[in-house]
């Protein structure tokens, strides 16, 4: 067996070890199963469970703001990284609050511009098979967990540690009229959890961070090496590397998808809303344009492109934080590189019922022919009792010097914002929780 493809790249066949050709065919043949790194169970839906799994499987973290994480992993030898039951106790809440019944990556997608190869590195290549070892300096302040791979020793490859994300806030209190004013500021903390993944010749850094405000942030950083087979790319296709003009490193697109399904307060009960806003002429005294936001209910799958002034949320259809609001959970995103050479790329968000054997955004059919091939033909217009989100982020890299040698990360991802969860940011101050300073503020 030669140790590259006829395009010059590693395949998955050409990197498993002897017996896992063996048994290719077949297992090509099955749905999607975890290996998993402990038996979990079906989380509860009571909010008041934590993640129903063994320890090695559970991951719990109190951050300084006194914000507390709680999850179970596993690894996929497809999908790689897959957390489960993801609930947020702020500060202050008695309980729990579930976010996600799952999350993971979809695809990693990668065209070439010269049109001459196109790989699908998370379901051809098996990334999750191919965890990369860690060592302690790649997860500073965190501890290194073990994966378990389809053959061969566990890997000691998922970091989880915490990490400062800047400033949560800064601000004046007396502009929310507090007697004796003082300035409050803070930095915010980060739970992280990652691994890192190979495919060919690139290293995928698979990243979710958890805000002690609450925030969500699935991300992916690409790294590794150029193909060096791929160094003939025309004026058009590529750009030059090294000296003079002679290597030209070929341009392509990473097409990242997320598979999200949400159980916001450990329900089902939830629906999907999208909103807009449209230009609604001049203030007559000000001449300033006026702007109107409307918000509609999406009661069967669709697919979407986000824009500045589109957006959806996820909302509880059980539960209100202590204002009466209903909580819910924003997609912020935006796909600045938008493929649209495939169906399945062209749009950025994708509403689909839950179906066990729509797997993966595209190459679905690899695994059973029950379901349609790409999540553009998985939206046929059904209720959306069950949604499962779809999030796609391009990024098209047309290489540069700096890119040798190893290649620096180039990062995509996407938040998951809290909207209405709690009655205040649960970072704010103690002191300033008073009905008070909770809406338009007043003297008291």
């Amino acid at each position: 067996m030669s140790s590259t493809s006829a395009t010059g790249r590693c395949t998955v066949f050409d990197r498993i070890r002897l017996l896992r050709p063996l048994v290719a065919a077949a297992v090509l043949l099955l749905p999607l199963l975890p290996v998993t790194a402990a038996q979990s169970t079906a989380a509860p839906a009571a909010p008041a469970a934590g993640p129903d799994c063994s320890a090695a499987s559970k991951i719990e973290k109190k951050l300084a703001g006194g914000t507390t994480w709680r999850m179970c992993w596993h690894n996929n030898e497809y999908a790689g990284l897959v957390l489960e039951d993801v609930s947020y106790q702020p500060k202050g809440e008695p309980r729990p609050i579930k976010v996600l019944a799952s999350g993971r990556l979809g695809q990693v997608h990668v065209p070439y511009d010269n049109g001459a190869n196109e790989y699908n590195d998370v379901t051809e290549e098996a990334m999750g098979s191919f965890p990369e070892k860690l060592k302690p300096k790649d997860c500073p302040g965190g501890t290194i967990r073990s994966i378990p791979v389809p053959e061969g020793r566990p890997v000691p490859g998922l970091c989880v540690t915490t990490q400062a994300r800047g400033f949560a806030y800064h601000g004046n209190s007396g502009d929310v009229m507090e007697p004796r004013a003082r300035t409050d500021s803070a930095q915010g903390t980060d739970l992280a959890v990652y691994a890192i993944y190979s495919a060919g010749y690139y290293q995928y850094v698979v990243q979710w961070n958890f805000s002690d405000d609450g925030t969500i942030t699935p991300k992916a950083g690409a790294t590794g090496n150029l193909s060096p087979s791929d160094f003939d790319a025309s004026d058009k296709t590529g750009s030059p590397l090294g000296k003079g003009s002679r290597d030209r490193a070929t341009s392509h697109q990473h097409n990242v998808f997320w598979r999200l399904r949400f159980q916001p307060d450990g329900s089902d009960k939830q629906r999907i809303e999208q909103y807009g806003t449209q230009r609604g002429g001049r203030d007559p005294d000000t001449g300033t344009e006026r702007l109107h936001t409307t918000r509609r209910t999406v009661a069967t799958e669709t697919a979407g492109n986000s824009g500045s002034y589109r957006w959806w949320r996820v909302v509880s259809g059980t539960a209100k934080n202590a204002d009466g609001h209903p909580r819910s959970w924003e997609l912020v995103h935006h796909n600045p590189a938008r493929y649209t050479g495939r169906p399945y790329t062209a749009k950025d968000v994708y509403f689909t019922q839950h179906n066990k054997c729509e797997d993966y955004p595209n190459d679905n059919r690899r695994f059973t022919r029950r379901c349609a091939g790409d999540v553009s033909k998985f939206v046929t217009g059904q209720r959306l009792t069950r949604p499962v989100l779809w999030v796609n982020v391009g990024f098209h890299h047309i290489p540069r010097d700096e890119d040798q040698t190893p290649m620096p990360a180039h990062w995509q991802g996407f938040q998951i914002a809290p909207r209405d969860v709690t009655a205040m940011s649960p970072l704010t101050p103690d002191r300033l929780r008073a009905p008070q300073y909770n809406g338009e503020p007043h003297e008291h």
